[in-house]
């Protein structure tokens, strides 16, 4: 069972670390390469560069729930979110 994540390589889940502007403040985010690439593809689909995905999600949260804890979690979250829902064949169980 476990041979389909096993076999993935390591590159897939190897972190990346990106700079962006959120809110007008720049920041590092530090998520694993295969969330970045989903990341990449729902701005894409939102017609949004990343950063603008991004900072239009945490303004969201942010007017939701006054406060924005554990950013990249949440983005991570959004990702599975994003595939639990159809949106795409599953991206980090596929096969490289």
């Amino acid at each position: 069972m476990c041979r389909i994540f096993a076999e993935q390589t390591p590159e897939r889940y190897a972190y990346e670390t990106r700079s962006l502007r959120i809110g007008g403040h720049c920041t590092s985010l530090r998520l694993e390469t295969a969330f970045w690439t989903i990341l990449e593809e729902i701005a894409r689909q939102e017609g949004l560069s990343v950063a603008k995905f991004a900072t239009k999600l945490h303004d969201e949260v942010l007017e939701r729930h006054g406060e924005v804890r554990n950013f990249a979690s949440l983005l991570r979250c959004s990702c599975l979110i994003y595939l639990s829902e159809g949106q795409r064949a599953p991206v980090l169980m596929a096969a490289e």
